[in-house]
């Protein structure tokens, strides 16, 4: 007659729930300090739309911060004894922070010049029609930038084939891309309805769920696009 094999400990679904935990936290924390430069430039910025260029260049550290996150998080231990986030977390921020940037910073400027114009609309004389067109230009850069952040945070990819495969799975992989419009959504809603800081708050468990909508978009981009 046999026995059931003992699980040894660590193995458990309250240690990978401990050690989920444990990781999220630590990812949270790392990002609010890698992206603190930036937030606490915000503060001092405001709201004040003629501002916005100053915003942008305050989001600049946050780009390398969510990049190394979903390093972290991807790469992330499920064994409460072998448990090591925050030193992923520094190996995704070295190895991501200067191509992140190199797709960031043009994203940042494209939506900057978006969000200024539909702030300052009525002075442009276009007809309606065109900040609808703008607005849609808008959410279609953030689902892109989704994607490319995914992809330059887990492969070494260079900027231009990064910024091609992210058009590419805009379309090919459309509920993908619903679910970072979801995400985008709900960061969006809690924003407005709540604060400005939860989103940051929650930038761990909200990466997470964007690794886990975007696993078609990184299965595909490991069997077709690498070695």
């Amino acid at each position: 007659m046999s026995t059931p094999r003992a699980t040894a400990f660590g193995d458990g679904p309250l240690s990978r729930a401990a050690a989920l935990i444990h990781t999220l936290v630590t990812v949270e924390a790392l990002v609010l300090a890698a992206a603190s430069p930036g937030l606490a430039g915000l503060l001092l910025v405001g709201t004040d739309p003629a501002n916005l260029p100053l915003a942008a260049v305050c989001l600049l550290p946050v780009g390398p911060a969510l990049s190394a996150a979903l390093y972290a998080l991807h790469h992330r231990d499920h064994d409460l004894t072998d448990l090591h986030p925050a030193r992923t977390y520094g190996r995704g921020w070295r190895l991501n922070a200067l191509p992140v940037l190199k797709l960031w910073t043009p994203l940042l400027a494209w939506l900057t010049v978006i969000a200024f114009t539909l702030t300052h609309f009525a002075a442009t004389g276009l007809p309606g029609w065109w900040a609808v067109l703008l607005a849609g230009i808008g959410a279609a850069s953030l689902l892109w930038g989704a994607h490319a952040l995914v992809l330059t945070s887990l492969f070494a990819f260079r900027a231009r084939d990064t910024a091609r495969l992210a058009g590419y799975f805009l379309l090919r992989h459309g509920r993908t891309t619903l679910g970072a419009a979801s995400l985008l959504v709900l960061t969006a809603a809690l924003t407005v309805v709540l604060t400005e800081a939860l989103p940051a708050l929650l930038a761990a468990p909200l990466l997470l769920s964007l690794l886990h909508s975007s696993r078609p978009v990184i299965d595909e981009t490991q069997e077709d696009f690498t070695v």
